[in-house]
């Protein structure tokens, strides 16, 4: 991976409770056609959380008021010019219902049951730390079909 090109700054924030987690289908654009948490951009002049916030009451009608961030994550995506460094959230902050948008379609979805086969694939790396509630990060990069050519996933353990 080539940490030296410029990054992307993104948000992705999960909706976690008990035994049951929120994830959205994405209708349109990058990943569309895939189970993915909500989130997005970091406008200029928001902080990361700031934009996990915005992102999820955009994307499922959602406004949290408490985040967890539990990882960060590198993707080299192919040919693209830039790494995509996402910011992973936990919310246990939300109501019984989420509300679709113009670009996710919100479903619930019992743990055991993870669509994994219709989410990106380096989730299926870093969702049993996220579950755990652990600290991680790591890296990932993908060729042009969206498939891993490498891949690694670390809990961090804080001082």
């Amino acid at each position: 991976m080539d940490k030296d090109r410029p990054r992307k700054i993104m948000t992705l924030c999960i909706p976690h409770r008990n035994d049951e987690v929120w994830l959205g289908m994405k209708k349109k654009g990058f990943g569309a056609g895939r189970w993915n948490g909500f989130g997005g951009k970091v406008k200029t002049g928001e902080t990361i959380e700031q934009a996990a916030v915005r992102e999820m009451e955009e994307e499922s009608g959602c406004r949290v008021n408490q985040l967890e961030k539990l990882g960060v994550l590198l993707f080299q995506n192919g040919d693209m010019p830039e790494l995509v460094e996402m910011h992973l959230f936990k919310t246990t902050d939300f109501p019984e219902a989420l509300m679709e948008s113009e670009e996710m379609r919100p479903q619930r979805f019992k743990i055991s049951e993870m669509p994994f086969d219709e989410m990106w694939e380096s989730d299926r790396y870093w969702m049993p730390y996220f579950l755990a509630g652990k600290e991680f990060e790591g890296e990932f990069t993908f060729d042009n079909s969206d498939h891993i050519i490498e891949a690694e996933v670390r809990e961090v353990v804080s001082a």
